[in-house]
């Protein structure tokens, strides 16, 4: 994370609101193999605890269980031109991004609490949908049960929050919402929001 105190995001509610709206992120863990990572789908089981499930063949399983884990979800991004703040020729490149780490504890779900993650995770994902929401019970149970198998589930417990909101905050109000302008006509509208509300 940027360690310039004006992009420090603190604000723990919009922060849990973006891991939300974005559902999915990178799961950190140091194993006696190396440093892995896991790409996972998430939802918040409570306020600090994020419920997560993995292939039950990926190597970084049968880490996780009490293991000390990262998870990153990455929000929007975009490269940021000198000449788009109209300010003198003494600027640098930079990036622009929003992004949320969550460390924590790992701990090994029961299976019904699998289930009962992936049909919170299946509802909140569908109803963003504008069509008729699955549900597992379209789904022969033999079936659903033996995909399920597949898979495992974890809580993350939270116990450190740390977010960055790097929109151009350092600049002038004119020269960020004309940066704003450049990176949106280069095609990342997301962070040019951001950078427009900061």
């Amino acid at each position: 994370m940027h360690p310039n105190a004006a992009f420090r995001w603190e604000d723990r509610d919009p922060m849990r609101a973006l891991v939300a709206e974005l559902g999915f992120g990178a799961l950190f863990c140091a194993t006696p193999d190396g440093p892995r990572v896991a790409q996972v789908p998430v939802v918040w089981l409570d306020d600090a605890t994020l419920g997560l499930h993995l292939a039950r063949g990926n190597g970084i399983v049968r880490h996780l269980d009490s293991a000390t884990a990262l998870f990153v979800a990455q929000g929007p991004d975009g490269y940021v031109s000198p000449d788009w703040y109209g300010l003198d020729h003494n600027q640098v490149p930079t990036w622009n991004y929003v992004a949320v780490e969550l460390e924590g504890t790992m701990r090994r779900m029961e299976h019904d609490a699998l289930i009962a993650q992936v049909d919170q995770l299946t509802a909140q994902q569908e109803g963003r949908l504008n069509k008729t929401s699955w549900t597992r019970s379209k789904m022969d149970p033999a079936m659903f049960e033996k995909m399920t198998s597949a898979i495992i589930g974890f809580r993350l417990e939270i116990a450190a929050w740390r977010g960055t909101l790097k929109l151009g905050q350092n600049k002038p109000e004119a020269a960020r919402m004309a940066a704003a302008d450049g990176v949106e006509a280069s095609g990342r509208r997301g962070i040019a929001h951001w950078m427009r509300n900061a």
